[in-house]
């Protein structure tokens, strides 16, 4: 029996496809089942319309066969089988697929008929992992059967052979195993079930296997069991993905068994979104939100991205293309038969047909969000709690270009309502004659309440967002207005015109104090000036133009070697007795005038939530004074 050789392009196709298209050896066994699948497929469709077919589509089977003696490992279907001619134009050239003629001829009469195989080069990934396949096959309506076997780019022989049944055994001869690889592993019966687990779990067709399991003897005794080990044929896919079926159809707890179960998580999802579109580009998806916020979530080892199959077989575990960098926390899965795959199936090729579903994907995930807002606000706070940060960085990354789609979502915690509200709520309740959206930035509620700053608008009731994020002032920032009213910090609060009349007199009045306390502090602050703001509180910082405080250790946290400093501007309040004291000073003990307005800096700095340059230098004043 002479053998055949591949031309010398499929020679070179071949070396480069075992040795760089794919980057995993395990998905040889996806490759195999999809074409058993494939051939299923056909031989279904000519059921349709050849009554002498005989078989419906629940008579299609696939079958693997591991054999460790022998070091084999078989993959068999009753599908449609090949003839001489078949063998020669589908194995014996390599990327000339079959597959993708059929699917081409029955694009029009069959639109339902999922055929996966696209290039003609799944079925040598076998060599990546076997020194020799055999093929024996049957094609439907022959009487003769072949076989075609081949060692790799060495070529290939086929010759007449006998088998009972139509269909196809693909027999690889598994690698010796070697220091740097484990071939035999694909002789275990624990990892073949969970590769087809993996990729083939949505395969149409039952995939069977003999799995060995343990039982009790039954004449054993209860105190001292024996146990022997037996086998059975067990079917190892659940063929029909809980996405295809009609939502009517499936119970929350399914949704739910699913979500743990495929993701790992102990958590139940606080959402479920399915999706189901049909047109252009069809496809299927079932997104998850979390109940939970992953261990891992706000690290750089974190990875986002969706389960991508085309028709049932997983092509890529994390497509991250599939979801926006906002939405990085939702899970889940999307299934089409329209997507364009790269040559070895691992890899997406980034189309228009990519970009509409996740384009779409990412409106599904907004307008759930917000029916979730309004519909259930106890679940929502609970979700903004696990990823209401992810949705600020949304709208502060790309410059903005998410703000519009995000800013309605957002909750900011209410100095008046003592709870987070919506933008849209907080502009609802403003004042007839209020200008801005007012804002205090802090480490917490209870820290931003004590500032002096809030102390006059928290009088007159008017109702403060309290930022205790580091994200919260760039987001503010980034959006600038919402609904026509500006975003303003208390710090910059708009003063009345009488009070900021009253505090330019008292700047003159008071000139020389102000002038002696600037020289004492020196470049520590930029200005030193009477409060128009404070009203009980004796001091307190601004911030100059540009940077504010929270700014200022959000960048001391991530950039400490890059020095980002905000101005400090002094305010004091001319009528405290802390002034009067200070006051008094500068005229009759310039050196204790010296150290009252070091000691009122450092009081400022600490309100301001910010460092001491000399803790120590502080505590000493204070004990300098008790003395």
């Amino acid at each position: 029996m002479a053998k055949k050789q591949f031309k010398a392009e499929s020679k070179r196709l071949l070396d480069l496809m075992v040795n760089s298209i794919y980057t995993h050896k395990e998905i040889f066994l996806r490759e195999i089942i999809s074409n058993a699948s494939d051939a299923c497929d056909k031989l279904c469709y000519l059921a349709l319309t050849d009554q002498a077919v005989g078989m419906d589509r629940g008579d299609f089977k696939i079958e693997i066969t591991a054999d460790k003696e022998a070091r084999t490992l078989t993959v068999s279907d009753n599908g449609v089988g090949m003839d001489r001619e078949d063998l020669e134009n589908n194995l014996g050239v390599i990327a000339s697929s079959g597959s993708y003629k059929f699917k081409q001829e029955l694009r029009d009469a069959a639109k339902d008929t999922d055929v996966i195989g696209q290039f003609g080069v799944g079925f040598y990934s076998a060599f990546m992992v076997s020194d020799q396949i055999t093929v024996v096959t049957r094609k439907y309506g022959a009487d003769s059967a072949y076989r075609w076997q081949s060692s790799g780019a060495d070529g290939y022989t086929i010759s007449e052979c006998e088998k009972a049944t139509v269909g196809t055994d693909i027999v690889m001869r598994i690698k010796p195993d070697s220091e740097e690889e484990r071939y035999g592993e694909f002789l275990e019966g624990w990892r073949l079930q969970e590769l087809v687990r993996k990729y083939s779990d949505y395969i149409r067709f039952p995939i069977r296997m003999e799995v060995s399991k343990t039982r009790k003897k039954e004449d054993s005794p209860e105190d001292k069991p024996e146990y022997e080990t037996y086998t059975e044929i067990e079917t190892l896919n659940s063929m029909v993905p809980i996405w295809q079926r009609a939502k009517s159809e499936v119970t929350q707890e399914e949704y739910y068994k699913f979500y743990r179960d495929k993701f790992h998580d102990y958590a139940d999802p606080q959402r479920v979104i399915p999706v189901s579109v049909e047109g252009n580009i069809t496809y299927k998806a079932l997104l998850f939100v979390p109940g939970a916020t992953p261990f891992d979530y706000y690290t750089k080892e974190f990875e986002k991205g969706l389960q991508l199959y085309s028709n049932g077989v997983l092509i890529m575990d994390k497509c991250a293309d599939l979801l926006p960098e906002h939405f990085r926390f939702v899970r889940g899965v999307v299934d089409s038969p329209d997507l364009s795959l790269n040559i070895s199936r691992e890899l997406l090729q980034h189309d228009r047909q990519l970009k509409v579903i996740a384009g779409n994907l990412e409106k599904k995930i907004k307008a759930d969000l917000s029916k979730f807002l309004s519909e259930d606000r106890e679940g929502y706070q609970t979700f903004w709690k696990n990823f209401g940060r992810q949705l600020k960085y949304g709208v502060v990354n790309e410059y903005g270009r998410h703000k519009e789609l995000l800013q309605d979502l957002l909750l900011f915690y209410s100095s008046t309502e003592k709870k987070p509200v919506t933008l849209d709520e907080y502009v609802s309740r403003m004042k007839e004659d209020q200008k801005y959206i007012y804002y205090a930035a802090g480490e917490t509620a209870d820290k931003i309440d004590k500032l002096p700053q809030t102390e006059g608008l928290r009088d007159a009731g008017t109702e403060i967002l309290y930022f205790t994020e580091e994200v919260d002032e760039f987001c503010a920032q980034t959006l600038r207005t919402y609904k026509e009213k500006e975003f303003r910090s208390v710090l910059d609060q708009e003063i009345e015109e009488g009070a900021e009349k009253k505090a330019e007199e008292e700047a003159q009045a008071h000139k020389g104090t102000f002038d002696f306390v600037k020289e004492a502090l020196g470049d520590a602050v930029k200005e030193v000036k009477a409060s128009a703001r404070l009203k009980s509180h004796p001091v307190c910082l601004t911030a100059g133009e540009g940077l504010s405080f929270e700014m200022e250790k959000y960048f001391q946290a991530v950039q400490p070697d890059a020095a980002l400093k905000a101005e400090r501007i002094l305010e004091l309040n001319v009528e405290h007795p802390a002034f009067q004291a200070l006051e008094a000073a500068v005229e009759a003990d310039p050196e204790k005038a010296k150290t009252y307005a070091s000691l009122l800096y450092s009081q400022a700095l600490l309100i301001a939530g910010l460092p001491l340059d000399d803790p120590s230098g502080y505590t000493d004043l204070v004990c300098g004074l008790m003395k």
